[in-house]
Parts: structure tokens; sequence; C-alpha cells
């Protein structure tokens, strides 16, 4: 029995015939040989993700954007959606016991930013719920304006942990100091 009278697949070699005298002449093709794709295959790297998660990390490393609208004196409140007005009321008038304080007026911005990190932090990892921030009234930044002021009040906005905060009462240091309401952790 020669090869072209059997075939696996039940077509018999005068079918078999016709169909290549049909189709024309044609090229083996072996099993086991693999044709390289069209077009290279796509980055396995999740570069849209990626993209994604460098987004994120820019904009949590980023400085929030400065409110020309503050000055020294100032008095600064924030509230995150779902906190109630009652609850501002009592934080600024000093109703929350503050279980730390951190000073930073005087220090340079970057250390500033590395210090309130920790404290945060660890004020967290403690279960605080209010803390008070001292960052000073900008007296000495002339023509610039509080710039600590300004830089503590976008990073605690920027923060999940932040209620809330607003400026203290003048005993605890008036519009330099901040009561700072965090979320359990």
């Amino acid at each position: 029995m020669s090869e072209s009278d059997s075939h696996d697949d039940g077509i018999s070699a005068e079918d078999s015939a016709l169909f290549r005298n049909m189709v024309g002449p044609m090229a083996t093709v072996r099993r086991n040989s693999r044709r390289a794709p069209a077009r290279p295959l796509p980055s396995a790297r999740p570069r849209m993700r990626e993209a994604d998660e460098a987004a994120v990390m820019a904009e949590l490393l980023a400085d929030a954007p400065p409110d020309p609208d503050i000055e020294t004196g100032d008095d600064l409140v924030h509230r995150r959606e779902g906190v109630q007005h009652a609850v501002i009321r009592r934080l600024r008038r000093g109703h929350y016991r503050c279980q730390a304080e951190i000073d930073l007026h005087g220090m340079v911005v970057e250390v500033a930013r590395r210090c309130l990190t920790e404290f945060l932090q660890e004020a967290l990892a403690r279960g605080y719920r209010c803390v008070r921030i001292v960052h000073g009234k900008g007296l000495r930044s002339g023509h610039r304006g509080p710039v600590l002021k300004i830089k503590v009040a976008g990073w605690l906005r920027q923060r999940e942990e932040v209620l809330a905060y607003a400026s203290a009462r003048p005993v605890d240091g008036g519009t330099g100091a901040l009561y700072v309401l965090l979320r359990k952790a």
C-alpha cells in the first residue's frame, strides 16, 4: 500500500488527487516546525499599570499646590467628605484631647515633611485619634509668607488617615498650630 492510497482521515486517494489538482502546487509544512509570528508579540510588561503607579507615586511625592489665600493670621480648616460640621466645631474649640504633639516650626521643608510623616505613622500605630502639629505662623518668612503652614496644610490634605484639621485655640498655638483628627487604624 502506498502513502497516497492510505489516509488516516478517511479521504480516498481519488479525492485527495482531485483536491491536489484543483489547488495546485503546494509546499509541504512539517508538523513540528514553528512559524515566526507575522508581528512581534506585545511586551509582557504591564505598561499602563506601571504608568498609573508612577503617576500615583509622583502625586504622593509632589507638594500640594499652595493656597494663595493663606496669610499668617488665617485660620486653617479642612474636613473630609462625611465628617460632620459638629466634629469640626468641637475640634476647633479644643474639645478633643491631643494625645501627641510635634513642633515643626523653624525646620527646613524637607526635614519637616519627613518628621511629619514619621509622627503621623507613629500616632496611627499607637491608635491616637487627635494630635497637635505646631508649624509656626511664618512671621520670619518675609514676603514668602508662612511656608511651613502652607506646606503642612497641603501634606495633611493628601493623607487618607487625616479626617480633619483646624487651627488650634490661642492657648495651644493659635494660627501657628493645628489640631488634627486621625482615622481609626
